[in-house]
C-alpha cells in the first residue's frame, strides 16, 4: 500500500489496496492517513453494496439515509446506502437524489447538532465529462486566517441554517424566514477542535442563511463573506476527477466540498454513506 498526497492542503490517494479484503493493518494505516490529510481517494475498486457498507463501518457507526426526494427509501435492503442520481427509472421518476445539486461549497448536515463524521461517495456510473468533486481543507484555511480575520471568529459561533436540504428544496414542514437568527438551525464554533487529532479547523458549514452569533446582520455578512472567500482559495484546494470505481472519503469535520455542473442529459450514479457524528463540534 502507498498514500501520497494529493494537494497540499487537502487529500491523499491509497494505491495498492482492495477494499473488499482489508486487513487490519492496513486499516490503521488509512485512518492515520485520514487524519493527516482529511480525504482519502481509493481507485479501481469492485464494492458490491455488502462491500461497500463493510468498508464504511469500518469507519463508525454509519447513518440511516434519508427518505429520497421520489419518496422512496433508499437501495432496498441497504437502508445506509444514499443514491446520488440524475438518472430516472421506467417510471420516469428519478431512482435518486441531488442530481443537479450540490453544487456550491458546503459542509454535510452541518445543521443538526451532531452532524455527520465523514461522508463516501462511490461512483457507479458517470457522464463523459464534468461532475468533478472540489475539497477545500479547513485545517489549512485556519493555519492560514489573517490575524485580523483570526482575532474576528475567536470565540464566535455560527448559525446553521435547516430550512433547505443539499439540493436546495424546502424541507417539509419548515417556514423560510428572510432573517436567519429566526430560522431552524444549530449553533457551532466558527473554530473547532478536531476530535482525535486536536487539529483546529474552520467549521462554516453553508453560507445561504448562516449568521455569526452575537452581530448585527450587516456585520455578520460581512464577516462571513471574508471568510468564505479566504476558506475557499485556491491553495486550499483540490478537485477530484472521478472514474468508475473510485471512493472518496472525506473528513466532514475538516472540509467543504462541492461539485462541479455536468449535462443532465448524461447519466451519473454515486453511492454515498455517512458516518455518525460521535460528538457535536468542539470549540478549539
Amino acid at each position: 500500500m502507498e498514500i501520497r498526497p494529493l494537494a497540499p492542503a487537502v487529500g491523499a490517494i491509497v494505491d495498492g489496496v482492495d477494499l473488499a479484503h482489508l486487513a487490519d493493518a492496513d486499516l490503521k494505516q488509512i485512518i492515520a492517513a485520514w487524519d493527516a490529510h482529511n480525504a482519502l481517494l481509493f481507485r479501481g475498486q469492485s464494492l458490491d453494496n455488502d462491500g461497500f457498507i463493510a468498508f464504511a463501518r469500518r469507519f463508525g457507526e454509519l447513518e440511516h439515509a434519508p427518505i429520497m426526494e421520489n419518496g422512496r427509501t433508499p437501495v432496498p435492503g441497504y437502508p445506509e446506502i444514499y443514491v446520488v442520481s440524475n438518472v430516472k427509472g421506467p417510471d420516469g421518476k428519478p431512482i435518486g437524489s441531488l442530481g443537479a445539486g450540490e453544487a456550491v461549497w458546503h459542509t454535510d448536515m452541518s445543521y443538526l447538532d451532531n452532524p455527520p463524521d465523514a461522508s463516501m461517495l462511490f461512483a457507479r456510473e458517470l457522464p463523459p465529462t464534468g461532475g468533478d468533486t472540489w475539497l477545500a481543507g479547513m485545517c489549512a484555511a485556519y493555519d492560514g486566517l489573517p490575524p485580523d480575520l483570526a482575532k474576528a471568529v475567536a470565540g464566535k459561533r455560527i448559525k446553521h441554517d435547516g430550512t433547505f436540504n443539499s439540493g436546495g428544496y424546502k424541507r417539509a414542514g419548515v417556514e423560510v424566514k428572510d432573517d436567519p437568527r429566526e430560522s431552524v438551525g444549530a449553533y457551532h464554533p466558527i473554530v473547532c477542535a478536531h476530535p482525535r487529532t486536536g487539529r483546529s479547523a474552520l467549521y462554516l458549514g453553508r453560507r445561504r442563511l448562516a449568521y455569526v452569533e452575537g452581530l448585527s446582520l450587516d456585520a455578520s455578512e460581512a464577516l462571513l463573506d471574508a471568510l468564505w472567500a479566504h476558506a475557499t482559495r485556491p491553495e486550499y484546494c483540490f478537485a477530484h476527477r472521478w472514474q468508475v470505481g473510485d471512493l472518496l472519503v472525506w473528513d466532514n469535520r475538516a472540509t467543504l466540498h462541492r461539485r462541479d455542473p455536468f449535462d443532465e442529459t448524461a447519466r451519473r450514479i454515486m453511492h454515498r454513506t455517512q458516518i455518525k457524528g460521535a460528538t457535536a463540534p468542539i470549540a478549539a
